[in-house]
């Protein structure tokens, strides 16, 4: 699959051919095309990222990677002396490579996926309760792979959760056997049945009862204890939708947590300046958080993960029971 087609910009025509090669200051040698439909001649770096940019890529690279890191976005444009505003191009350019990068992982099939979904906040444009804050953030990643599937702003809300199901609906069409582990939130759950049910034909009398889709699962960790209450005591692991009597369930009581999110997320108060606490580097608008947010879904899932040094041979174990993982992407 082809992620990126070379078209040409004018008549949106593939029938296109090299016309020749120029030199520029900072980023080496660049092609020309030229389109044998309406002959319009044009740059390879035509409507990319890199396109009316004169500063060296590795600068850039260099620039987004410390904004990953923790710095902030004042902090940056003076270590690297560049103007704010050039900086927020920059970013609004390298957020908008989020939706293709999304759609080109989505094309890809997995066996079994275990997802991780948990949530956390920060304040946005001024201190407020956590319950009226717009800057929570819901993550949904992937166990193995620590691919990070979902990442979006919001208020706590129905339109938050659903905007998060529905990505995760999306991966349910290309898994085949896929369970959702939260810590104690139940909406993740009620929603994606909503979404990803079924009505299960048995044959008896009466109106077919809803379930999830055959090998969807999902199994949430009741956080609390209930020592002091009254009454039937809910049990620590459980389901909260009814599944399919053909899905098989092998994710033990052991394994139902959802730690790795958790750091990640801890992990994203020292790599994101937005999501520090008691400092004027929050985000200033949910707009903002969310473009900050795509940059990290970028350099995490695909720049990190391709420039990481390789595992030592003698590191690597000559045997492994361990099932099925989906491809690192």
């Amino acid at each position: 699959m082809l992620l990126f087609t070379c078209k040409c910009p004018n008549c949106s025509s593939e029938n296109i051919r090299n016309d020749y090669v120029y030199s520029t200051i900072s980023n080496g040698y660049k092609k020309m095309l030229l389109c044998r439909d309406c002959s319009s001649s044009f740059s390879e770096t035509r409507n990319t990222f890199l396109q009316c940019i004169r500063t060296p890529a590795s600068k850039i690279w260099k620039v987004l990677k410390a904004r990953t890191e923790g710095t902030s976005l004042n902090a940056t444009c003076r270590i690297f002396d560049i103007a704010k505003n050039t900086l927020l191009a920059w970013e609004r350019k390298f957020s908008y490579l989020y939706r293709a990068l999304f759609i080109y992982s989505m094309a890809h099939t997995f066996i079994q996926s275990v997802i991780e979904g948990d949530e956390f906040y920060t304040k946005v444009q001024k201190n407020v309760p956590p319950e009226e804050s717009s800057g929570w953030t819901i993550v949904l990643m992937d166990r193995a792979s620590r691919f990070i599937w979902e990442m979006s702003c919001g208020k706590k809300d129905r339109s938050l959760f659903e905007k998060a199901i529905k990505t995760l609906a999306e991966l349910v069409n290309q898994t085949e056997d896929i369970t959702l582990l939260t810590d104690g939130e139940r909406r993740y759950g009620k929603i994606l049945f909503e979404i990803c049910h079924e009505l299960l034909q048995t044959g008896m009398r009466g109106r077919p009862r809803k379930v999830l889709k055959n090998g969807v699962t999902v199994r949430v960790k009741n956080k609390g204890s209930q020592a002091h209450k009254k009454g039937r005591k809910r049990p620590k692991y459980q389901t909260t939708c009814p599944q399919h009597p053909e899905t098989t369930n092998h994710i033990t009581d052991k394994e139902t947590h959802a730690n790795h999110v958790e750091a990640n997320n801890s992990a994203m108060r020292r790599k994101c300046s937005a999501y520090r606490r008691k400092t004027n580097t929050y985000a200033k608008s949910e707009t903002g958080l969310q473009r900050v947010l795509n940059v990290y879904w970028v350099v995490h899932n695909c720049y990190r993960r391709f420039n990481s040094p390789p595992i030592p041979s003698h590191l690597i174990p000559a045997k492994t029971t361990a099932p099925d993982q989906p491809p690192a992407i």
